[in-house]
């Protein structure tokens, strides 16, 4: 062990726990360059991070440029992969300081649920009587902001198990050696390991890299989330009674079934997700009834079966003779173990499709394993019913066969594409006056029988509906049963597709949802005008009686920000809300809103708890459902604790949200209605103004690495939605990319522009100050956008953007920049970001010079890729072109690690 490796111990800070942990995986690095030939290597991150280090401190702002400037293409591409690795290897020293902290309580920064909960326990019955209808379901989606690749990520999680293994205080010497060679070993596979993908992912790509999270993480942590819950409310000690905490948790995803302009999701992918879901759910059940087999031995003697478990054992027995006779052999006088075993049994004959012995759906599981519950109770062992037992009823009962409901999104102009194709075959005119009145009727008796589908898209629209229904015969309802519709605008884009479901499976069972997706600021305006005339056809009405009038409505954060701006889209979102609420209470409706949440900070991320209690009053009761996503996913989900952690945030605030504390602070929306008309209306125009002007898009284009987004490679689905290479449109781009290129050139604009000039003109900085006091969606608003300015560099956004071309559109982002940055800091009472919330702001300060050294040698790449007269650098030689282009995508994935929340 070297000077370079200090020792952890039990009792120190864990801010010295975290150093320890990065300056141990920085020497082993630095020592992995070494033995490859390329400590010069090291020399030349240490020097380029100083200089960085002395620029954001007013130092010398040239001396990075200098030095990047002095590098050859060769050089500048080991430098961006080497930074890359360390960013890696911080981010795997903050995942396991994150996890310490939740698990040992040592944490400086005070876990949110160590807060909460006894919040939460004091309003007492209040709480326990709506908790059978909780429901908190995350959902996981594959757009492309993930830009680590799965053999990068598998060889992070084998350096973070060897080095849990060498700062564990249990083991000796030639222990701790052991992992420090084994961490030299897996630093050297990633330094060599190429970062950038040589191809694009297949959707099944990265359904099977999802699964990593369900079979590492999730399926411990729900078990765990469920006892916290149970810990927390009180009533009796854990595990001798009863739970009275039931299996709330439901998770979703589009993997596999978002084919919004994904042309690559077809409906036998989905059907391949399904399988691929199925298969791990059904192994995993299949090991832990096992597991929990083993433990239950004790004997019929002083544990008995009860009369319906001797039953049952009997009908096992001539169900599968063999199998049942070599359990009961090899455990005699165990009845409880015995049909456990007989359960797992089944269990894996429903993996592999043995139909006499496979269960015919997780209701048949549950029975059988309330069956051993019952009669392990009945027996008075009480702490056997409800231990581990418990944890495996609560893992069926989340997981069921399927895993994750997988949900469809489809943009509603490819069903307008093909109900048209559709309608043409019928006889007569259609009037766009009759034409919602036929397509509900279509929906609710059927078409005539001569109508069939022309066009491949119209048949795989068909295709995929049908699917859904094949998938919930075989692993249940709730496996796909949800359609989201994208850009809805009219009722006609709702019952289109029951219209289409009925063409596509007739009178065969189908559970459908039709989720309607309300993204710009107009449609959000819209929402209620068009669930209005839904409501009232006969095909909803007929559905929602089979749904005990439970309605869910998307509202997206993504294309609602890139449309109006960041402010107006936060306040325009929560009047949508409102007024949501507002329409569910008119017709009786159980209403839950789908929030379309991205990782980043121009896509409504941040503090996911905290946006919870900010939510307009009846919005949540008792229910959130969320999109989790890209390199979020894996920060939330990274391991056991840091899981269990983050679903108690969502929990403690769903069962806060609603309640008297906090309502009261909400109806200050009232209070300050004025403020947020004011904010709305001028950040809006100021973005308008911005993104309209002529040129706009193309400036973004040329100034980021917007367009070379698509090498990356980083998902299934195409990064651009045209080809246009100039006299681009706003609507070129996707929203996620778009936010993602922002966030590479450090300007972060869709976190924050506009919001300046809507504070500056509300003009009453004590009337700010205390809205942001009084008003939780407000302060969250401040808030995200202060983080959003921490995490921008002034001097390289401009140095960026002046790649473009156009020094109008520079200096208005550079203003507005200025403006929000003093404003915000007015608000807040402050002279400098972040300056109370010091755990972020350490760790922006962590990464800020690495970071800033990859937007260095970022910039230099794409002056010589977009400077048609650099070519004293690139010449005309097209290799040396592709080089700096392998450059530039290093320093993307690169910065992507240090950044995180990029989309």
């Amino acid at each position: 062990m070297t000077s370079h490796e200090p020792r952890t111990h039990a009792g120190r800070r864990v801010d010295g726990l975290l150093d320890a942990d990065i300056a141990l995986l920085t020497a082993l690095h630095n020592q992995v360059l070494t033995e490859a030939g390329q400590g010069q290597l090291a020399a030349l991150m240490a020097d380029l991070r100083n200089a960085t280090t002395r620029a954001l401190c007013d130092g010398d702002q040239d001396a990075p440029r200098r030095i990047v400037d002095a590098l050859d293409v060769s050089e500048a591409a080991r430098l961006a992969q080497a930074l890359t690795v360390h960013f890696h290897l911080t981010n795997l020293a903050e995942e396991r300081h994150r996890s310490r902290g939740q698990s040992g309580g040592r944490s400086s920064d005070a876990p949110v649920t160590d807060d909460v909960w006894p919040d939460v326990a004091a309003l007492g019955p209040q709480v326990a009587s709506r908790l059978d209808r909780l429901v908190v379901h995350p959902v996981f989606t594959a757009h492309p902001t993930e830009a680590r690749r799965r053999a990068v990520a598998s060889a992070l999680n084998r350096i973070a198990v060897q080095l849990e293994r060498y700062d564990d205080a249990r083991n000796g010497p030639h222990e701790q050696a052991f992992a420090r060679r084994r961490m030299l070993e897996e630093i050297n596979i990633l330094h060599r390991t190429s970062p950038l993908r040589s191809t694009p992912p297949q959707p099944t790509d990265e359904v099977r890299t999802l699964m990593t999270v369900f079979d590492q993480t999730l399926f411990r942590a729900v078990p765990r989330l469920y006892r916290a819950v149970e810990r927390a409310l009180g009533g009796g000690e854990p595990g001798w009674q009863a739970p009275v905490v039931p299996a709330f948790a439901r998770f979703g995803t589009w993997v596999g079934g978002d084919r919004d302009g994904n042309p690559f999701v077809t409906a036998e992918v989905t059907r391949q997700t399904m399988a691929i879901h199925a298969d791990h759910v059904l192994r995993a059940l299949a090991e832990g009834t096992e597991r929990v087999a083993r433990t239950l031995t004790m004997s019929d003697e002083n544990t008995p079966a009860s009369p319906a478990l001797r039953n049952s054992l009997a009908v096992d027995a001539v169900t599968a003779p063999q199998v049942f006779a070599e359990i009961a052999a090899s455990s005699p006088g165990e009845s409880h173990r015995h049909k456990l075993l007989f359960v797992a049994a089944r269990l894996v004959a429903t993996r592999r499709a043995s139909l006499d012995l496979a269960y015919r759906d997780p209701g048949e599981l549950l029975a059988d394993l309330r069956l051993v519950q019952t009669s392990l109770r009945l027996a008075g062992d009480v702490r056997g019913a409800h231990g581990e037992l418990q944890h495996l009823i609560w893992q069926a009962e989340t997981f069921g066969f399927h895993l994750a409901e997988i949900e469809v999104r489809q943009h509603s102009a490819v069903h307008a594409a093909a109900i048209e194709e559709l309608l043409s075959q019928l006889d007569g005119a259609v009037t766009d006056g009759s034409r919602l009145t036929l397509l509900d009727d279509l929906a609710v008796h059927g078409w005539p029988d001569h109508v069939r589908p022309i066009t491949e898209s119209t048949r795989e629209v068909l295709d995929t509906l049908r699917v859904m229904a094949l998938m919930q015969e075989r692993w249940g309802r709730r496996c796909c049963g949800r359609y989201v519709v994208s850009f809805t605008q009219h009722a006609e884009h709702l019952v289109t597709v029951r219209a289409l479901a009925r063409l596509a499976v007739g009178d065969r069972p189908l559970r459908l949802d039709v989720v309607p997706l309300f993204e710009t600021g107009r449609d959000l305006n819209g929402a209620t005008a068009v669930l209005e005339e839904w409501l009232q056809l006969e095909s909803t009405q007929s559905w929602l009686g089979q749904r005990d009038r439970n309605v869910e409505v998307m509202v997206g954060y993504s294309d609602s920000a890139k449309d109006v701006g960041p402010a107006s889209a936060t306040l325009t979102l929560y009047d949508t809300q409102t007024d949501l609420v507002a329409w569910a209470k008119r017709h009786e409706v159980r209403l839950t809103i789908f929030h379309g949440r991205g990782g980043s900070l121009g896509r409504g991320g941040g503090p996911v708890h905290r946006a919870i209690l900010a939510q307009p009053p009846g919005s949540v009761a008792d229910r959130f459902k969320v999109t989790e996503q890209g390199e979020v996913i894996f920060a939330r989900y990274a391991d056991v604790a840091l899981a269990q952690a983050h679903l108690e945030r969502l929990t403690s605030a769903v069962l806060l949200a609603d309640t008297d504390p906090v309502n009261s602070a909400n109806p200050s929306a009232l209070r300050y209605a004025d403020v947020a008309a004011q904010v709305e209306k001028t950040s809006r125009q100021t973005y308008l103004d911005l993104v309209h002007t002529p040129g706009f898009a193309d400036v973004v284009a040329e100034s980021s690495p917007l367009e070379e987004l698509g090498q990356l490679r980083l998902g299934s689905r195409p990064a651009r939605r045209s080809g246009a290479t100039e006299g681009r449109d706003l609507s070129d781009f996707r929203a996620i990319p778009w936010v993602f290129a922002w966030a590479q050139i450090r300007a972060n604009v869709p976190g924050w522009y506009g919001l300046g000039s809507g504070l500056d003109a509300v003009g009453d900085m004590d009337l700010l100050r205390a809205a942001y006091r009084e008003w939780p969606l407000f302060a969250s608003l401040i808030d995200i956008a202060e983080m959003s300015l921490a995490k921008a560099n002034r001097q390289l956004a401009e140095s960026f953007l002046a790649l473009g071309g156009r020094p109008d559109i520079t200096a208005a982002v550079l203003a507005e920049f200025d403006l929000t940055r003093r404003t915000v800091l007015a608000t807040l009472d402050q002279d400098e970001l972040l300056q109370h919330k010091p755990q972020l702001r350490t760790r922006i300060a962590l990464r800020s010079p690495d970071i800033d050294a990859l937007s260095h040698l970022q910039l230099r790449a794409l002056r010589l890729l977009r400077d048609r007269g650099a070519e004293t650098e690139t010449g005309s030689d097209p290799h040396t072109k592709e080089q700096w282009g392998r450059v530039l995508l290093l320093t993307v994935n690169g910065a992507a690690a240090g950044l995180q929340n990029t989309g």
